[in-house]
C-alpha cells in the first residue's frame, strides 16, 4: 500500500487537516512549496515532509514517489489543480481535492477517460465543498423518477478563510452560474428564494457553488441551482451594479482586494468552530412533477472537511476507489454522509 501526500497542508485548512490526521492515528507526508513552513508543521506533528512548487513537473514527480493518494489542499485550485491533476495522472496516484470552483471541477471531468486509463481516481470537492450537498442531492434525486430539477440551500456559511474568500473574489465580476437544460448557464441578478434552515424562513441567494456541476454528474438532473443564506456579505455582492463589479474584477482591485484578506484572520477560531453548525436543504423535482425534500445537518464547514476529506483518504486507500472522475456519492453513496460525526438527515 503507498502513502498518503496532503499537499498545502500549511495554510488554514490544511493545518486542521493535518492535525485531525494525527489525532486519529494517520501518518501523512505534508507538502507543499515553503519548505520552511512544511519542514515546522510535519516536525511539529511527527509527520514526514517533501517541498516540491506546484509549477515544478520534476519536482512534483518527486514528491509524488510512493504515494498512492494525494489530498490536494492548495488554492486556489483554478491556479494549482491542473498541475497536481497532471503528476498524479504521471505517478498513478488517486488526485482528491476540497475545490468548489465549477470550472475546476469541470477541467477534472473532461479528463475523466485520460485518468482511467491510467487507474486512477480523480474526485474534487472531498470537504464541505461538495460532499454534504453532493450527498443530499442524490438522496432527494433518488427518491423521485427521472430527477429533472435539483435545488439546494446551505446556510451557516457565515466565517471563511482567507483561502475561500480569494477565491471567491476571482468570481466576483461574474454572473451567477446555475445549470439550465443540463448545461451550465449564467444569470445576473442572482435568484432568490425563501427557505427554513431551521429558525424560521430566510432569503438566500444563488450562488455558483461547485454542486452546479457535481450534481449533475450525480443525478443527471438537467436543472441545477444552489443557494447560500443571505448573509451580509452574500447580501452587499448581490447589489453590486455591472459596474463594480467589472471594477472589483481588474487585476489591479484583484490585488489589492487579497491584500486585504491577508490582514484578516486565518479564518474561524476553535471555538467559532466548535460553536457552528451548517444547515442544507436538498429539493428534486421528478419528470412526473413529484417533489422529495430534505434537510442535512453538519458540524462547521471547517470541522467537516477534516472529517469527510480523510475519511475518504482511508476508504480510497481501501480499495474504493474508481478511476475516472467521480463524485463523492457515486463512489460512497448518498448515506455516506450520514456515517460521518455529527450529520443527520431530516424530512
Amino acid at each position: 500500500m503507498g502513502g498518503v501526500l496532503i499537499y498545502g497542508a500549511t495554510g488554514y485548512t490544511g493545518k486542521l487537516v493535518a492535525a485531525r490526521a494525527k489525532a486519529i492515528g494517520m501518518t501523512p507526508i505534508l507538502a507543499g512549496r515553503n519548505e520552511a513552513k512544511v519542514q515546522a508543521l510535519a516536525e511539529q506533528l511527527g509527520f514526514k515532509w517533501r517541498a516540491a512548487d506546484i509549477d515544478d513537473p520534476t519536482a512534483l514527480d518527486r514528491a509524488l514517489e510512493g504515494i498512492e493518494v494525494v489530498l490536494h489542499i492548495a488554492g486556489p485550485f483554478s491556479a494549482t489543480s491542473r498541475q497536481m491533476a497532471d503528476a498524479c495522472i504521471r505517478n498513478k496516484a488517486h488526485y482528491l481535492d476540497i475545490t468548489g470552483e465549477i470550472s475546476v471541477i469541470e477541467a477534472l471531468a473532461a479528463r475523466s477517460n485520460e485518468a482511467a486509463a491510467a487507474g486512477v481516481m480523480l474526485m474534487p470537492g472531498v470537504g464541505f465543498d461538495v460532499v454534504p450537498s453532493d450527498c443530499l442531492a442524490a438522496r432527494v434525486a433518488g427518491r423521485v423518477k427521472q430527477p429533472q430539477e435539483v435545488t439546494l440551500a446551505i446556510g451557516g456559511m457565515e466565517k471563511a478563510s482567507r483561502g475561500t474568500l480569494k477565491s471567491s473574489l476571482e468570481s466576483v465580476g461574474n454572473p451567477v452560474r446555475v445549470r439550465r437544460g443540463g448545461r451550465i448557464d449564467t444569470t445576473w441578478p442572482p435568484p432568490r428564494r425563501k427557505f427554513d434552515f431551521g429558525h424560521g424562513e430566510r432569503d438566500a441567494i444563488a450562488v455558483g457553488w461547485g454542486d452546479v456541476s457535481t450534481a449533475y454528474h450525480s443525478t443527471g438532473a438537467a436543472d441545477i441551482t444552489v443557494y447560500f443564506e443571505a448573509v451580509p456579505q452574500f447580501q452587499q455582492m448581490a447589489k453590486m451594479s455591472g459596474f463594480t463589479r467589472r471594477l472589483l474584477s481588474t487585476r489591479f482591485m484583484q490585488a489589492v482586494l487579497k491584500m486585504a484578506v491577508d490582514r484578516m484572520p486565518e479564518g474561524p477560531t476553535d471555538a467559532e468552530r466548535a460553536r457552528g453548525q451548517a444547515v442544507l436543504i436538498g429539493e428534486a423535482v421528478g419528470a412526473d412533477g413529484q417533489k422529495a425534500t430534505a434537510r442535512l445537518t453538519t458540524p462547521e464547514g471547517y470541522t467537516l472537511t477534516t472529517y469527510t476529506a480523510l475519511e475518504i483518504v482511508c476508504r480510497v486507500l481501501a480499495g474504493e476507489a474508481k478511476p475516472g472522475f467521480q463524485t463523492p456519492s457515486k463512489v460512497f453513496g448518498a448515506d455516506f454522509i450520514a456515517g460521518i460525526e455529527g450529520c443527520a438527515f431530516e424530512y
